[in-house]
């Protein structure tokens, strides 16, 4: 029987990139169908030309020897080198970007099959709490993803989303015009919120629990295969009970 051995560190040598790019690629293109205009099918690496201004928190299982666990994290120093947030293609972001909270973009987020709804999550989170801690982060934001682009099957949890989690008026941001999808796709007393709960990815659930709430639209993204919505998180406001997800590790980070 396999005991993971989990650490998490943030990548500090082109290998590092490598392997969580490796995992993007497991995850985004092999299983889930995507693509994009620089992914390597030869190498088999899901790379954008954010990774080079971006830090990634890597989780090793070291039992193994390999990453089972990624997720790419965004400055506003590091989106201006890149010219702008990675979800700035879907989203218009102004109505946060006004703000003068120090502001964080988690992106690429993505887990070995095999290590999903249990401890890793945690041991990211954990490290990740430790990066929000370090560097006094306001708001954590970014697109999360619904796989497909079905939308008669993702009706319930995007209409719940809608309903009940949308982000306060002066922060909500919205998706870019040229693919918004409505979310308000079943009237809110005819919607079973449980089953609709059931059918919300696990990462966005999590979110929620979190106290996440969400921008206004959908943004299909048919390269991805996804339908992506907006999630954001007042760090000032994780509700208590959860916050043991966030307890200090000793990961250590990139430099300030």
């Amino acid at each position: 029987m396999h005991i993971p051995k989990f650490r998490a560190a943030f990548a500090k040598t082109p290998n590092d990139l490598r392997l969580a790019q490796r995992l993007r690629y497991d995850v985004f293109v092999s299983e889930l169908g995507g693509t994009g205009p620089m992914v390597d099918h030869d190498n088999k690496l899901e790379k954008d030309r954010f990774d080079a201004v971006s830090d990634h928190l890597l989780l090793f299982d070291d039992a193994l020897g390999t990453v089972v666990g990624v997720y790419r994290l965004m400055s506003r120093d590091q989106a201006r080198s890149a010219g702008q947030f990675y979800s700035q293609a879907e989203y218009d972001l102004a109505p946060l970007l006004r703000s003068d909270q120090k502001v964080l973009e988690l992106g690429r987020s993505c887990l070995h099959p095999d290590h999903r709804g249990g401890a890793a999550m945690i041991h990211l989170w954990g490290a990740l709490a430790d990066y929000i801690a370090r560097h006094r982060i306001d708001i954590l934001f970014g697109v999360a993803s619904f796989h497909g682009t079905d939308l008669a099957r993702l009706a319930a949890p995007l209409s719940l989303l809608h309903h009940r989690h949308l982000a306060p008026q002066k922060l909500r941001v919205r998706a870019q015009a040229d693919a918004f999808q409505t979310m308000n796709l079943v009237p809110e007393p005819a919607l079973d919120r449980r089953a609709a709960m059931v059918d919300m990815p696990a990462l966005i659930k999590a979110y929620l629990r979190l106290g996440g709430v969400v921008g206004e639209g959908a943004y299909i993204d048919r390269q991805f295969n996804t339908t992506d919505v907006f999630m954001m998180m007042d760090t000032s406001k994780i509700n208590a009970k959860h916050a043991r997800l966030y307890a200090r590790t000793d990961v250590k980070g990139p430099a300030s």
